[in-house]
């Protein structure tokens, strides 16, 4: 999907759902890695993270358009347009617009979790962490031997 789509995409949608246009761009911005959209109050234009339509369907999509659009319109009415505020919650409710935006599967630019499994060469007990530590300063809590490295398994 192109921004001109998604732009008119948008724009049916707040016709539909607030009876007023848009007059600003509604964008697609792949930096956008946690949320489902940015509504900015300085120039007014929305940024909508691209994985809400490609990990997702047509339908995540206008939830997701529709919550930054209560924003924009409110912001504009000189409303309460942050989450917390009455007005905000109301309108979210009644045009149908997601809350919170789903989890997003692929996290890019995360590193991948891993646990490491480090074993004591004197009594074998096995410890895990998420973290490394140094084997050399760092002993056995039950008997005071050395440490190994037994694997490192990501998950």
């Amino acid at each position: 999907m192109t921004n001109e789509e998604l732009q008119r995409l948008a724009q049916q949608w707040s016709l539909s759902a607030f009876s007023k246009p848009i007059n600003h761009p509604v964008i697609f911005n792949r930096r956008l890695r946690t949320t489902g959209g940015r509504y900015h109050l300085q120039d007014h234009h929305i940024d909508i993270n691209p994985l809400m339509y490609e990990e997702f369907d047509l339908a995540n999509l206008k939830r997701v358009v529709l919550h930054e659009l209560c924003h924009y319109h409110l912001h504009l009415a000189g409303m309460g347009y942050r989450h917390r505020d009455a007005d905000f919650k109301r309108l979210l409710t009644a045009v149908g617009g997601s809350r919170y935006a789903p989890a997003i599967s692929r996290r890019r630019g995360l590193k991948p979790q891993r646990i490491i499994y480090y074993q004591c060469q004197q009594c074998g007990e096995i410890i895990q962490r998420k973290r490394r530590f140094n084997t050399v300063r760092y002993v056995c809590a039950k008997c005071g031997g050395k440490f190994l490295i037994k694997k490192i398994e990501k998950v």
